[in-house]
């Protein structure tokens, strides 16, 4: 295997610290005003976008880093949950767009966790979605024409899971989405008067079945939402007018995978949509009057996100594996890329991905994403699972990657029953029995990697961050033949002392994704445990874990490592002081240099 690559300027090191966005929003009463995240600090911090220069101006110098914000329609505020180092416990705040001083929305509530925020087209409401030990609370608050907020209320409240207000244009109706109809993280929507709380209408497709919605017509008076469900086993977008119940299901005869819902055109005539398959994305216009849909001939790669920025313009951040995210403006018409509106920073050369797939146990085929290094294989290799479960990874810029190819592994990356983008099947196998079909899709590419002569046998470790450090531990207590050794981050030890410490938000999806608590079904909680397994760890394990985390609290791993040095297994925690993972780019180089360091000393 040779050395690893340590120094200073290492290949590895310099992708890592090539700035990156994540997040962009233009006001739709202001397009010249936009909102930005972005690490070119050496810390995700949320950045006021004078969208005609490219200007950035910071607003936030959290030291943990602001990796999320809200920009108001008309471009005056910038929303965002301002907590303490990194733990997303706090309060909603505002900042003015040219900066300065913030303002706490919500002065006389305790400390809270949200992760829902809205404003009303009309800058006349905004909501949020507080969690606690009482359940979910929908609150709006009142703007005047001075901007001064006010008349805070509660909208709705659920000890199941909801998430909301989505606001009318004119700020007349809401909808939510709520759980309370299931067992499961399965949502119908509920359409309110913002001005009474009283229930208009529901939309909901049945049982075992999901809807999400997405944003309503941006005209006032106009009650149209545009969202997707489930109910055919793969997501199809539909427009619903909450006022008059009326549901219009979008005809994408043809069209394979899941097709999701990504915005209004300014006229309110065209949506924007994005089908994903097999982890791969393609836009697509669709016209409302006549039904007639325009595939999109745009650059290959991954979209994290789209939206109309004018009546002949679309505006989104690309990556692909070679490239950094970069916000780029593509022609309505035809998809072609027009203009690079913030690019990114040239980075070293790295290897390509390539999609692959297998077969898991059940004959259930599982996608990946491949890259070797230079040479022959057989190589050592290194196994990922992403996060979430609900998540799927598609291709793009990944310096952890990066890094071990260049140090001679080949990568691969899963999408594991629980993904998304593969339909409603795949993607709820797991409910109320996680950890074990997405370890028979491990150990089926691992089976995969050896067999087309990828991967040495005796060589192949497994990482993932949150749930892909969760299944890493599972699969090394699990299956402990399988693999020489695993690195796990932010990682879930023990289900149930997390139900425990968790956020009360993630004590509501932990609910539903298991279909009751710990004292409803403690055989299935421990069952999933990875601490359950402890006794039968075999291969060194690395566990790099946040002080400050909330959604995968310090507890259960410092029982999980006291557990494995009682069994005299071989354990190696690395505590850093934020929340769910790290922001700052100096910190994420010392991560990856450790589990880097890992590798090579487990490997000989």
């Amino acid at each position: 295997m040779g050395q690893p690559q340590l120094t200073p300027d290492a290949p590895w090191r310099e992708r890592f610290r090539a700035p990156q966005t994540w997040l962009t929003q233009i006001a739709r009463g202001a397009p010249e005003r936009g909102l930005i995240n972005s690490n070119k600090s050496g810390v995700f911090q949320l950045y006021a976008w004078d969208v005609p220069s490219g200007r950035l101006t910071q607003l936030t110098t959290n030291p943990k880093g602001k990796p999320w914000g809200v920009l108001s329609p008309d471009g005056r505020w910038v929303y965002y949950l301002k907590d303490a180092d990194g733990n997303e416990l706090g309060h909603w705040v505002r900042v003015p767009f040219e900066g300065g001083a913030d303002e706490d929305i919500t002065p006389d509530l305790p400390v809270y966790a949200s992760w829902f925020f809205s404003q009303s087209l009309a800058g006349n409401h905004v909501g949020l979605t507080i969690a606690d030990q009482e359940g979910f609370h929908i609150q709006v608050l009142n703007i005047d024409s001075a901007g001064a907020l006010n008349q805070r209320r509660q909208l709705y409240h659920s000890a199941k899971m909801v998430r909301g207000p989505l606001f009318a244009a004119d700020g007349e109706l809401a909808v939510i989405e709520t759980a309370e109809r299931s067992d499961k993280p399965q949502f119908s929507l509920v359409c309110l008067n913002v001005a009474t709380g009283e229930r208009l209408g529901e939309l909901w497709d049945g049982p075992d079945t999901n809807i999400h919605m997405h944003s309503f017509a941006p005209l006032p008076g106009d009650y149209r939402l545009l969202g997707v469900s489930n109910r055919s086993g793969v997501e199809r977008p539909f427009i619903w007018d909450a006022a008059s119940s009326e549901r219009i299901d979008l005809d994408l005869h043809g069209i394979e995978g899941d097709v999701r819902a990504w915005g209004w055109s300014l006229d309110a005539w065209r949506v924007l949509l994005c089908q994903v398959h097999q982890a791969v994305q393609q836009l697509y216009l669709y016209e409302l009057a006549d039904g007639k849909l325009q595939r999109l001939d745009h650059p290959r790669g991954t979209y994290y996100s789209a939206e109309f920025a004018s009546d002949d313009e679309l505006m989104g951040i690309w990556t692909d594996a070679a490239n950094p995210p970069q916000v780029i403006a593509l022609d309505v018409a035809t998809g072609a890329r027009r203009r690079v509106v913030l690019p990114s920073t040239d980075v070293p050369p790295g290897r390509p991905w390539r999609s692959v797939s297998f077969p898991s146990s059940d004959g259930t085929t599982i996608q990946g994403w491949l890259a070797v290094p230079e040479g022959e294989g057989p190589f050592p290799t290194i196994l990922e699972t992403h996060g979430g479960p609900t998540a799927a990874e598609m291709e793009s810029f990944s310096p952890g990657s990066q890094m071990w190819l260049d140090n001679g592994f080949a990568f691969l990356t899963i999408n594991y029953r629980g993904s998304t983008t593969f339909g409603k099947a795949f993607e709820e196998q797991i409910f109320g029995d996680l950890g074990h079909w997405e370890l028979e899709d491990m150990a089926a590419a691992r089976n995969w990697l050896v067999r087309e002569g990828v991967a040495d046998p005796d060589a192949i470790l497994l990482t993932g961050w949150s749930y892909g450090g969760y299944l890493t531990l599972m699969g090394l207590g699990k299956q402990p033949e399988l693999w020489a050794g695993g690195m796990a981050g932010v990682a879930i030890a023990d289900w149930t002392i997390q139900y425990e410490d968790t956020a009360p938000t993630l004590r509501g999806y932990q609910q539903a994704i298991f279909g009751g608590t710990p004292e409803e079904k403690s055989e299935l909680y421990a069952a999933s445990s990875p601490i359950t397994y402890a006794e039968h760890v075999r291969a060194p394990v690395l566990v790099i874990q946040g002080r400050n985390d909330t959604r995968c609290p310090a507890r259960p791993m410092e029982m999980y490592e006291a557990k494995l040095r009682e069994l005299g297994k071989q354990i190696e925690v690395e505590w850093f002081d934020a929340g769910h993972g790290s922001y700052e780019t100096v910190q994420a180089i010392k991560h990856h240099e450790l589990m880097l360091r890992f590798a090579f000393r487990v490997l000989g």
